[in-house]
Order: C-alpha cells, then sequence, then structure tokens
C-alpha cells in the first residue's frame, strides 16, 4: 500500500480520536489529508476497510462504552450531548445495534465479562455466562496475577516514538517487522534505552479484535526525520500501572485482563490516555521463548 497513503491517514486517525464531540465533516477530514473529498473516502475505506461514516459512529459508540466502563458517575444523557448524537433514544438504538444491549444494561454488566469475544458464544447479543464459573475464573486469574506480575505505580516521563499504524490482530509481525528494519540501519536499537511500544488506540473490551488500532512503535532519544508510513508521536508523561511479565505470548490475554482487575480492586480508575506494552526482550531468544514486558495502564 502505497506509504504516502497511510501517513495522511495517520494524522486524520489523530484528529478523529481528539475531536469525537465535534462535528466531522468529510470536507474537513479530507483537508487534513490534502486529498479530494472523493479521493480521501476512497483511500480511508482501503486503509480501514470501512466508510468514514461507519468509522465516526463506530468510534463514538466505543467512546460511549469506554466511559460507561471506566466511568461510573457519568450520566448516559452526558454522553449524547458529548459524542454529538440528537436524542437519547436515537443514542441508544445506535448502542444496542452495535452491542446488543442498552447502555444502562451494559453499564450493569461486570466490566470483566464484557468483550466482544464473548459475544462470538452468545445469541442476539446478550452474553451467557454462568455466573459460578466466571467469579471462579476472576479467582484464578487474581492468582495466576500475583503469580506471574510484579505491580507498581510509577510516574513515567514523557517519550517520543517513531510508530507504524497496524489495524487488527493479523499480520500484526509485519508492523513489528517494519519498525525493526526501519530502526536497524540507523542504530537505534544499540541504544540499551531504547525499546519497542505498542499502544492500543482500541480496546478488545469494546472493538472487535479485527478493527482494533494499534501504534508498533520505537523509543527515540534525540529527534530524527521520518518518511513514509513512519510516523512520529508522544506518550505524555504520567502515573501509570506497570504491570512486569514473564510469559509466552499467548498469555498477553490473561495478564492485561488480570491488570485491568488489579487497578478496579485497588481502586484506581483508568484515564483517558492510550494503554501500552514496553518489550524489553526478543521473545526468540529467551530459552522458554517468553516476552519480559511492561503492561502500562494509565491512571
Amino acid at each position: 500500500m502505497n506509504e504516502e497513503y497511510i501517513k495522511r491517514i495517520n494524522a486524520v486517525f489523530e484528529y478523529i480520536d481528539a475531536n469525537l464531540d465535534s462535528e466531522l465533516a468529510l470536507e474537513t477530514l479530507s483537508q487534513i489529508a490534502f486529498y479530494s473529498p472523493f479521493h480521501f473516502h476512497r483511500i480511508f475505506k482501503m486503509i480501514t476497510n470501512e466508510t468514514l461514516n461507519n468509522y465516526i459512529g463506530r468510534k463514538r459508540i466505543e467512546k460511549a462504552a469506554a466511559l460507561l466502563l471506566h466511568k461510573k458517575d457519568i450520566a448516559i444523557s452526558d454522553l449524547v450531548t458529548q459524542l454529538g448524537f440528537t436524542s437519547s433514544s436515537t443514542f441508544t438504538r445506535a448502542f444496542k445495534k452495535y452491542y446488543g444491549q442498552s447502555p444502562t444494561a451494559f453499564r450493569k454488566s461486570n466490566p470483566h465479562k464484557f468483550s466482544k469475544i464473548s459475544q462470538l458464544n452468545s445469541k442476539n447479543g446478550q452474553i451467557e455466562t454462568n455466573y459460578d464459573t466466571y467469579i471462579c475464573n476472576i479467582i484464578n486469574l487474581k492468582k495466576w496475577t500475583t503469580m506471574h506480575a510484579n505491580i507498581a505505580i510509577k510516574e513515567m516521563p514523557k517519550q517520543d516514538l517513531a510508530y507504524v499504524t497496524h489495524i487488527g490482530v493479523e499480520g500484526l509481525e509485519t508492523a513489528f517487522y517494519k519498525i525493526i528494519k526501519w530502526a536497524t540501519p540507523r542504530n537505534i536499537l544499540e541504544n540499551p534505552t531504547s525499546k519497542i511500544i505498542r499502544v492500543f488506540h482500541d480496546s478488545f473490551k469494546i472493538t472487535p479484535p479485527e478493527k482494533v488500532r494499534m501504534s508498533i512503535g520505537i523509543t527515540l532519544n534525540q529527534p530524527i526525520a521520518v518518511e513514509g508510513e513512519i510516523g512520529l508521536t508522544q506518550i505524555e508523561k504520567g502515573k501509570f500501572i506497570v504491570g512486569r511479565y514473564e510469559i509466552e505470548p499467548v498469555d498477553f490475554e490473561k495478564a492485561w485482563t488480570g491488570l485491568f482487575i488489579w487497578m478496579n480492586e485497588n481502586g484506581y480508575t483508568k484515564a483517558a490516555a492510550n494503554p501500552f506494552e514496553i518489550y524489553h526482550n526478543n521473545f526468540t531468544e529467551h530459552p522458554e521463548k517468553k516476552c519480559i514486558v511492561d503492561l502500562c495502564i494509565p491512571i
């Protein structure tokens, strides 16, 4: 795919993320991408596999879902206003169409059992969970987290990243290969403080796996010029829950779920920033093929 297309659409992604409470007109977004509206819409759909309107509508509903999960005091009527819906009934219909239940029912659901993956085993959008089994699974997950994670609250500095965008869980290794291939001849990896990072712009709790957008990046210690699909971004300084794990790749979902449970049970609330992973080794070189990784939740 044309690298210039990706670079320009990345700028649109960032604008949409920051302005979901505003009008996001085709003309405005096409100007950000420096394309005609027709050409922009065609390229956007080619990259995201969604029309612009569908993408914006989904992101607004998913933002509402995230706020319902993480901000128990926010009123549903406030979400209608904040996210630009014309009425509560319009918002409720759109939400129920996407998640199979009303915003009120969604809020009452336990946040750890609700995920798009759960719906694969559901009927008519309603999640079927045996309560006793669920509680047993949570207890086992908490024990697993205690055994495998070293968890701390840390103030982390601002981090500059060079990154590539990847959407979905398929072909993820290609994105890691691209950023490593770019960094290697520039000797960035030779700096012991440089780390590979994966930033999650969407949550697997509320977004279908094939639509989750991620930035695969490498930390930078000095300014550098980039071109094509390699972009520059920042992780702002702040307070984070940091869980250090030494785990197999198949255990990442379990590790993230356990860390969010730890967050809730210890009275912390997720901040608006994006969670991310920091990799400290090449798992293929580990004697047990394990990743040494920090999972970071902004609070």
